[in-house]
C-alpha cells in the first residue's frame, strides 16, 4: 500500500489552508465559509469531515472547489447561500473571498449614494444597527481623557 502524500498547504477558493487541521475545520478559514456551510460541502462531497487536509488528493481539491464555487449544481438549498435575491440579478449566490468583500464594500456604497438611514449613518461613521452611542462606538476607547492640565511647576522657571 502506497503512502500518501502529506501537503502542508493546500489551496482551495484562492486560500491557503492548514494541512494538519480537519477539513471541517480548515474551510472555515475560507472568507464567506461558516460551520454550516463547511459540514455542507463535505457532506455533498462526500469527503469525511475529520481528515485531514494535508491527505486530500487532487480530485478531492478540484471536487471541493466546485462545492465551494457553485453549490447549486450539487443541489444545494438557497438558504445556505449568504447572498440571496441580490440586487443586481435577483439571483441566489455564495460568494467567498475577494467577491464577497467586494459586493460588501458596493452594498455600502450604494447605501451611501441613495442616502437610506444606514447610508448616512456609515458616512457620518456612527453605529449603524441601532447601537447606543453614549459610549461604546467611539474611537478614543484607549487614549487618555483630556482634561485640565497642571500647569507647570513654578519652582522649575526660577533661577
Amino acid at each position: 500500500m502506497a503512502e500518501q502524500e502529506f501537503k502542508h498547504l493546500v489551496r482551495i477558493a484562492n486560500t491557503d489552508l492548514n494541512g494538519n487541521k480537519s477539513l471541517y475545520q480548515s474551510l472555515t478559514q475560507i472568507n464567506g465559509i461558516g460551520f454550516t456551510f463547511s459540514s455542507m460541502v463535505c457532506s455533498v462531497t462526500g469527503i469525511a469531515r475529520d481528515s485531514k487536509t494535508g491527505y486530500l488528493t487532487d480530485e478531492q481539491i478540484k471536487r471541493i472547489d466546485d462545492a465551494i464555487r457553485f453549490p447549486e449544481k450539487f443541489n444545494v438549498p438557497a438558504w445556505m447561500f449568504n447572498r440571496r435575491r441580490d440586487s443586481d440579478d435577483g439571483k441566489d449566490k455564495h460568494l467567498v473571498t475577494s467577491d464577497l468583500k467586494f459586493a460588501h464594500e458596493t452594498d455600502i456604497k450604494m447605501m451611501k449614494k441613495i442616502r437610506c438611514y444606514k447610508g448616512v449613518r456609515h458616512i457620518l461613521g456612527l453605529p449603524v444597527r441601532g447601537q447606543k452611542t453614549r459610549s461604546n462606538f467611539r474611537k478614543n476607547k484607549g487614549k487618555v481623557s483630556l482634561g485640565v492640565k497642571k500647569r507647570a511647576s513654578s519652582k522649575a522657571g526660577r533661577v
